[in-house]
């Protein structure tokens, strides 16, 4: 089944110093991109907390960007600010994203790349109007919970790190491209392994999460707030103590990770 992500919008990014213009601002590697494959990156405060994140694309002669619809005038303020004589245009478009799984991908489509954040993620794709048999059911959903992929609504703006997102884990984050803002937290963080959580997928035994809300808990310590979910499965931002104990429990009921095929399991304690 073809997904519209009626809450995901289309930048574009064209001029000459496209990718060099944003290859000094977000987390990834600008300089991999090309067409036929994608990058998910992120843009950060320059304390290294969270501001968005994102999909690239290239059609060739321009980057187009599939972020949120909430941030897309946020995101075309704040990088035009850094455009100073950088031959770059940022424009906001009335493009639309679609995701599919198995599906071949609609061969009006501008551009399209697989996912790149894990195997059996899908594919991504930008169109100018969306295929007649897409639909917008809980199918992207449910498919992003089972493999624990973040979406904007499991990040804090101005709060969260990029690896508690898990953008390390999930190919968001080069450490090996130069300067760009926010890197400082974010390199410190990784190489002295300082976190203490990471948003994770969740399972709740006998019984479903509530639409809004949730707070984990282990005995009488609040471990883990709840972010996206649906039915008994949910996306929880949760402390590492809590990863492997049979105590975890939300309003008295078991709760227990289910852990993603991507995530290490040297990491996994």
């Amino acid at each position: 089944m073809i997904e519209l992500l009626p809450h995901r919008s289309v930048l574009t990014f064209s001029g000459a110093d496209r990718a060099s213009f944003l290859q000094g601002l977000i987390t990834n590697d600008v300089q991999s991109l090309s067409p036929g494959n994608a990058v998910w990156s992120a843009l950060l405060t320059p304390q290294g907390r969270w501001l968005s994140e994102f999909f690239l694309f290239s059609d060739g002669d321009r980057i187009l960007m599939d972020c949120p619809s909430e941030h897309s005038e946020m995101l075309v303020k704040k990088l035009s600010r850094f455009r100073l004589r950088a031959d770059v245009k940022i424009e906001l478009t009335a493009l639309h994203v679609i995701v599919g799984a198995t599906e071949t991908i609609p061969p009006e489509a501008l551009c399209s790349a697989p996912d790149p954040r894990c195997e059996n993620a899908g594919w991504r794709a930008i169109v100018s109007q969306p295929p007649v048999e897409t639909t917008q059911g809980h199918d992207w959903l449910d498919r992003r919970l089972s493999l624990g992929l973040p979406d904007t609504d499991d990040f804090e703006s101005e709060k969260t790190l990029v690896l508690e997102a898990n953008l390390d884990l999930l190919h968001g984050v080069s450490w090996k491209k130069g300067c760009y803002m926010g890197q400082e937290l974010t390199a410190r963080t990784h190489y002295r392994g300082l976190l203490r959580r990471r948003i994770l997928p969740v399972t709740v035994k006998d019984g479903t999460f509530p639409e809004t809300g949730g707070i984990l808990t282990l005995g009488d310590k609040e471990v883990g707030e709840l972010r996206s979910r649906h039915g008994s499965h949910a996306l929880a931002l949760l402390r590492r103590e809590a990863w492997l104990s049979p105590d975890l429990a939300f309003e008295g009921k078991p709760v227990s990770v289910v852990w993603p095929d991507w995530f290490p399991l040297e990491m996994r304690s």
